[in-house]
C-alpha cells in the first residue's frame, strides 16, 4: 500500500508533448513492425514463383530457395539482442531509422535479384536491418506509454505481430495475381518510406542514461552462439535428421558458446546481458512461454498451408483468406487480454490462452480430406484468441520486470526467445511432419524408378509432382499422399499440443498470480497535472523518453529501487 501511496504521488516520467501523439507513435511503430513481420510470411507463397525458370521466376532450386529464408532467419537471429543492446546505448530511435532504411534498401534490392545467389545475400540484408527494428518497436513503447496503458500498447502491438502473420499469404497471393515475383519485396518500400517520415517527425528518442562501457566479446559471443545454434536447428530441420553431424554439432556448438557467454557474463564489470535477471522467475517463465507459444504458431502455418493447397485444391490467396480468422482474433483480443489479466491474474490469463492452442492443435486431429472447412476456421480462432491471452500478458511481464532504461535489451531478450522458439517449432514439428509422411508414402513407391522415389519420397508437393509428371500412370499416388500427409499432420499437430501444455504448465508453475501488480516496475507512475509536464515536455524533446542525463541517473536508480520491491512482492506471492 505505502508503495501504491508513493507511486501515485510521484511525477509522470512521460512528457507531456510525448504523451500527447503517443497513439499516433504507436501507429507508425506498428507499420515498422508488419513490414519486417509481414515481409517473411509474404515470401512463403511466392515460392513456387520464384523457382520457375526465366523469366517468370529466377530458376532457384529447393535448397536455394530455403536457404533465402534461412539467410535472413540466421542474420536476424544472430543480431537482435546486439541490437536492442545498441538501441539503449545509441539511442533507440536513431536505431530504429537506421534498421528500416537497410531493410527498405534491401527489399528493393531482393526485388531486383537476377539469380538466387543475389537474393540469397540481398535477403541477409533484410534480416541485418529486421534486427534493428523489432525490439526497437517494443522499447521506444514502453518508454512513450504511462504504466496504465502500457498493457493496452503492448496487446495492440501483439495483436499487429499475428496480423502481420497472417495476412502476409493474402498480400502475397494478390501481388503474384496481378504482377511479377519481385513484387513481393519492393511492395514493403513505400511501406518503409511512410514509416520513415513519420519516425522522423513523431518518434522521441530516448536511451539508457549509464550504460557503461561496451564489451565487445561479450557481444560477439552472443552473436556467435545465436547463429550456430540457430543453423543447427536449421540444417536439422530441413534433412528431417538432428543427428547428422551437419546438425548436431553446430548446435552443440551454439550451447556450448552460450554458455561461455552466460559465465563471461556473470565476471563481466559491464555485462551486455544482467543474468540476474533470469533469477526473476516471472521474467524467465513469460520468455519461455513466449517461446513455447511462437513454436506452436510457426508449427501450423507451416503445416496448414500445405493442408489447405496440397490436400483440399485451395489456391495460395485462398488458403491466406482460410488462415485470416487467426489473425482476427488475435486483432479482437490482444488489446483487450489486459481486462482478462485484471479481473483472474497474469497465470490464468496465460495458461487459459496455451490451454486453448493446445485445443486447437487437438482439434487438427479432427481433420481429414473432406472435412468442412468450417472446422479449420473455427481451430484458427480459436488458437488465435489463445496466443492473444499469452503474447500481451506475457511481454508486460517480461518488460515490466525490468528498469525502463533497459527497455532495449528486455525487449531483445523476449523477441530473441520467440525467434529461437518460431525456429525450432519449423525444424522439429517440419522434421516429424517429414519422417512420419515419409513413413506413410514409403510403401507406395517401391514400384519408381530410383531417380523418382528420392523426390517422390520428400513431401507432399514431392510426390504429387512425380505424379503430375507421370500422368496416368502416377495417379494411383494421388490418394495415398494425401492420406500420408494427414496421418503426419495428426502426428506433428499432437507434437505441437504436448508444447502448449508444457507452456501451460511453466505459467501455473511460475507466473504472478492476481494479486500481484500487472504493469510491474518498469512502468511510471500516473499522470500528475498538465500544468506540471508542459513545460518538462519542452525542455526533454530531443531525449523524450529519458530527459537530461542528472535527472535520468536519479530516475534510474528510484525505477531500479521500485523494480527490486515488486520481484521482491511477486516472489513473496
Amino acid at each position: 500500500m505505502t508503495t501504491t501511496t508513493a507511486a501515485a504521488a510521484a511525477p509522470p516520467r512521460v512528457p507531456e508533448a510525448v504523451h500527447r501523439r503517443r497513439w499516433l507513435i504507436l501507429t507508425v511503430l506498428v507499420f515498422a513492425l508488419l513490414v519486417v513481420v509481414l515481409d517473411n510470411s509474404i515470401l512463403n507463397v511466392a515460392m513456387k514463383t520464384i523457382a520457375t525458370p526465366a523469366p517468370v521466376g529466377i530458376g532457384a532450386t529447393q535448397s536455394q530457395l530455403e536457404w533465402a529464408i534461412n539467410s535472413y532467419t540466421l542474420v536476424f537471429v544472430g543480431l537482435l539482442f546486439t541490437a536492442g543492446l545498441l538501441g539503449d546505448r545509441l539511442g533507440r530511435k536513431k536505431v530504429l531509422l537506421f534498421g528500416m532504411v537497410v531493410f527498405g534498401a534491401g527489399s528493393l534490392l531482393c526485388s531486383m535479384a537476377s539469380n538466387p545467389a543475389e537474393l540469397i545475400g540481398f535477403r541477409a540484408a533484410m534480416g541485418f536491418g529486421g534486427a534493428f527494428v523489432l525490439p526497437a518497436t517494443l522499447a521506444i513503447i514502453m518508454n512513450v506509454f504511462e504504466r496504465e496503458e502500457h498493457p493496452r500498447a503492448i496487446g495492440i502491438w501483439s495483436g499487429a505481430v499475428g496480423l502481420a502473420i497472417a495476412i502476409g499469404p493474402i498480400a502475397g497471393g494478390l501481388l503474384l495475381a496481378h504482377f511479377w515475383w519481385g513484387s513481393v519485396f519492393l511492395v514493403n518500400v513505400p511501406i518503409v518510406i511512410v514509416a520513415l517520415i513519420g519516425m522522423v517527425l513523431l518518434v522521441p528518442d530516448s536511451k539508457d542514461p549509464k550504460p557503461g562501457r561496451l564489451d565487445p566479446l561479450g557481444v560477439l559471443l552472443s552473436m556467435a552462439g545465436l547463429v550456430a545454434l540457430i543453423y543447427g536447428i536449421i540444417k536439422g530441420g530441413q534433412d528431417a535428421d538432428f543427428t547428422a553431424p551437419e546438425s548436431w554439432l553446430p548446435m552443440a556448438a551454439g550451447v556450448l558458446v552460450l554458455v561461455g557467454f552466460v559465465v563471461y557474463q556473470r565476471r563481466a564489470k559491464h555485462p551486455v546481458l544482467t543474468i540476474s535477471w533470469f533469477r526473476n522467475r516471472h521474467f524467465s517463465a513469460s520468455v519461455v512461454a513466449i517461446g513455447l507459444a511462437f513454436f506452436a504458431l510457426m508449427g501450423v502455418t507451416f503445416f496448414g498451408v500445405f493442408y489447405i493447397q496440397s490436400v483440399r485444391g485451395f489456391s495460395p490467396l485462398q488458403a491466406g483468406l482460410l488462415l485470416l480468422p487467426l489473425a482476427v482474433a488475435q486483432l479482437i483480443f490482444s488489446p483487450r487480454a489486459r481486462f482478462v489479466v485484471d479481473r483472474f491474474g497474469v497465470k490464468a490469463t496465460v495458461a487459459l490462452g496455451q490451454a486453448l492452442i493446445a485445443v486447437a492443435f487437438v482439434g487438427f486431429l479432427l481433420l481429414g480430406r473432406s472435412t468442412g472447412i468450417w472446422v479449420l476456421e473455427v481451430i484458427s480462432f480459436v488458437q488465435g484468441t489463445g496466443m492473444a491471452l499469452v503474447m500481451p500478458p506475457a511481454s508486460v511481464t517480461v518488460m515490466a520486470s525490468l528498469p525502463r532504461e533497459k527497455a532495449g535489451s528486455g525487449s531483445a531478450v523476449n523477441n530473441t526467445f520467440r525467434q529461437v522458439g518460431g525456429s525450432l517449432g519449423v525444424a522439429v514439428l517440419g522434421a516429424l511432419l517429414s519422417t512420419t509422411y515419409r513413413s506413410g508414402i514409403g510403401d507406395h513407391l517401391n514400384h519408381l524408378s530410383p531417380a523418382l522415389r528420392g523426390p517422390a519420397g520428400e513431401s507432399i508437393e514431392g510426390t504429387l509432382g512425380v505424379a503430375e509428371k507421370l500422368g496416368p500412370a502416377g495417379a494411383g499416388l494421388v490418394d495415398p499422399a494425401k492420406d500420408a500427409f494427414i496421418h503426419a499432420m495428426h502426428v506433428t499437430a499432437s507434437g505441437a499440443a504436448l508444447a502448449a501444455l508444457l507452456g501451460l504448465v511453466v505459467a501455473v508453475a511460475f507466473l504472478p498470480g492476481k494479486s500481484a501488480s500487472y504493469g510491474g516496475a518498469m512502468a511510471p507512475a500516473p499522470r500528475a497535472s498538465a500544468e506540471g509536464d508542459a513545460s518538462e515536455g519542452h525542455a526533454a524533446e530531443g531525449d523524450a523518453a529519458v530527459g537530461d542525463p542528472a535527472e535520468s541517473e536519479s530516475e534510474s536508480e528510484s525505477e531500479s529501487a521500485s523494480a527490486a520491491e515488486v520481484a521482491s512482492r511477486m516472489q513473496a506471492e
